[in-house]
């Protein structure tokens, strides 16, 4: 049985929960991390070595890094789904946006949600919230370009690449800031919740 460790609103958790629903997958899921604590334990240390989530666990087996655990899943139970196809040059373009998500949106976007939804007012740094809303609408923007030519971010079928965005699309336009105009970016998420996986795992009230 395929066990994730973390919270409910975790966007990583997110991913992952969605992935396994779009696949078919029977999962169990376990709280873990925020107010649900025992990340810092020594047995899920072993698991996941930063204390963060999601983790997997699987008969033993056990993986961290979201976006790991997508890939594995598609791998080992999904190899020749369009989801993270097999082709070098395809599954390329996959792996280069789920690039892109960890190592250059979410940074400002974590100041933004982190800023707004789960600092009190009172604690607010309105001046990085503001200057991570505008670098972070700059991200969005190449989205939406290039969401101008294809109804997905890698062609026609949903992929891991919007699933690793696709989390962070619906807190974007959840979040109480002013946006840059990005019709592509919004036909998109429209897409996307389409996808009852989506609804029910990503589209719920920001916390």
């Amino acid at each position: 049985m395929l066990r994730v460790w973390g919270r409910i609103n975790s966007s990583n958790v997110m991913k992952v929960l969605w992935l396994l629903d779009e696949l078919a997958l029977p999962f169990e899921r376990r709280d873990a991390g925020g107010p649900f604590g025992g990340t810092d334990s020594e047995e899920y240390r072993a698991m996941q070595p930063l204390g963060l989530v999601p983790a997997l666990e699987e008969d033993g087996f056990t993986l961290f890094e979201s976006n790991a655990i997508l890939r594995y899943l598609c791998n080992a139970y999904a190899p020749h789904s369009t989801l993270y196809p097999a082709a070098p040059r395809r599954r390329g373009i996959v792996d280069a946006w789920l690039d892109f998500q960890q190592t250059a949106l979410n940074r400002p976007q974590s100041t933004v949600f982190q800023g707004l939804v789960r600092t009190p007012p009172e604690r607010r740094d309105h001046a990085a919230i503001s200057a991570a809303v505008t670098e972070a609408g700059q991200l969005w923007a190449l989205l939406d370009t290039r969401l101008s030519a294809q109804p997905f971010l890698t062609g026609d079928a949903l992929t891991l690449a919007d699933i690793g965005l696709g989390v962070h699309v619906h807190r974007w336009f959840a979040m109480p800031i002013a946006r840059p105009d990005s019709p592509n970016l919004h036909a998109w998420y429209a897409r996307l919740l389409l996808r009852p996986p989506y609804r029910a795992h990503v589209a719920q009230p920001v916390t």
